[in-house]
C-alpha cells in the first residue's frame, strides 16, 4: 500500500512566511536598536571628553597668554610667602579615596566671595587654572557649578559663596569624574603631601594634599564650608579656620550617588 504524501494547506505556508518576516523584523529592530546604543556610549565617553579636553586646553592656552608669563606646573614658587594654615587636632582622616559632576550640583558654602584681586569672576568665566602633576592634570577653573555652562565643558566649577584662591577659608572646587573631559577622574589617587597649584592672573598659589573623604552624601555641605568638616562622617574634616582648598566629585565612577572629597591646604604664595 502506498503512504500518502503530506498536504500542506496553503494556510499554513502563510503562517509560516508570516511568522518568519516577524523574527526577522524583530531581528533586526534589535540590531539597529544595538548599534544606536553603541554610538550612545561611543558619544558620551569619547566624543564629550574628546571636545571637553580640547575646549579646556584651548581656555587654558588662552589665559597663559593673556596673563603673559606662565608657571610652570607644579613648580615652587620663589620669594614664596606662607600663610598662617590652622592645621588643628580633629580626629586624622589622611585615608586614600577608593574608586564626574562630577554631575556634581551646588552646594552653599559659608564665607564670602571676593577675589584676592578684588575683582569678581562673571558667572561661567574661567579666571584660574588648577594643576596637578600627580593625575597630570591642568585645566581652566571657572566661577559657578553649573553643568552646561561649565563642568560639560571639561572645566573645573568653583563653589559660589566659598573663598578664592589664597583667601583665608575655603576654596571648593567640583569637577567631573567621567564623561565630559573628566578632570577629576583620577583624584582617588591623590595623597598626602602631594602638590596642587592654582594659578590666578595676579599671583600662583601652591596648595598641599592633606586629607580624603572616600565617600560621602551629596548633600553634605559641610565639606565646603569656610571650615571644611563632613555633616554625614563628622571623623573626617576640620575644626580651626584655615586657608583650605577642596576638590569634590562623583564616586563610584559612572554614577553620581556619593562624593569623593580631597582636602589640601595652603603652603605658599607668589604674585605674578
Amino acid at each position: 500500500m502506498r503512504a500518502r504524501a503530506p498536504v500542506v494547506r496553503h494556510r499554513t505556508l502563510r503562517r509560516r512566511a508570516l511568522r518568519r518576516r516577524v523574527l526577522w523584523s524583530c531581528g533586526e529592530l534589535l540590531v539597529t536598536l544595538g548599534t544606536v546604543l553603541a554610538l550612545l556610549v561611543v558619544h558620551q565617553l569619547w566624543w564629550t571628553n574628546r571636545q571637553a579636553e580640547q575646549g579646556a586646553q584651548r581656555e587654558v592656552r588662552a589665559l597663559e597668554q593673556e596673563w603673559g608669563n606662565p608657571a610652570s606646573p607644579g613648580g615652587s614658587p620663589e620669594s614664596a610667602s606662607t600663610p598662617n594654615s590652622g592645621s588643628d587636632s580633629a580626629d586624622s582622616s589622611d585615608s586614600s579615596g577608593s574608586g564626574e559632576s562630577s554631575g556634581a550640583t551646588g552646594w552653599d558654602g559659608a564665607g564670602g566671595l571676593a577675589n584676592s584681586s578684588s575683582a569678581t569672576p562673571g558667572w561661567s568665566q574661567a579666571y584660574a587654572i588648577l594643576s596637578i602633576p600627580r593625575i597630570g592634570l591642568r585645566v581652566p577653573v571657572a566661577e559657578g557649578v553649573s553643568k552646561p555652562a561649565v563642568l560639560n565643558k571639561g572645566y573645573v566649577g568653583h563653589y559660589p559663596g566659598t573663598q578664592q584662591p589664597g583667601q583665608a577659608g575655603n576654596f571648593a572646587l567640583a569637577g567631573h569624574r567621567n564623561t565630559h573631559g573628566e578632570p577629576f577622574r583620577y583624584i582617588n589617587r591623590l595623597r598626602r603631601g602631594d602638590a596642587v597649584q592654582v594659578e590666578t592672573a595676579d599671583a600662583v598659589y601652591s596648595y598641599t594634599v592633606d586629607r580624603t573623604l572616600p565617600q560621602t552624601s551629596a548633600r553634605d555641605d559641610g565639606v565646603i564650608r569656610s571650615v571644611p568638616r563632613s555633616i554625614v562622617r563628622p571623623a573626617h574634616g576640620y575644626r580651626a579656620p584655615g586657608y583650605y582648598l577642596t576638590l569634590t566629585t562623583c564616586t563610584p565612577e559612572y554614577t553620581s550617588r556619593y562624593r569623593l572629597v580631597v582636602w589640601g591646604m595652603l603652603t605658599s604664595m607668589r604674585p605674578r
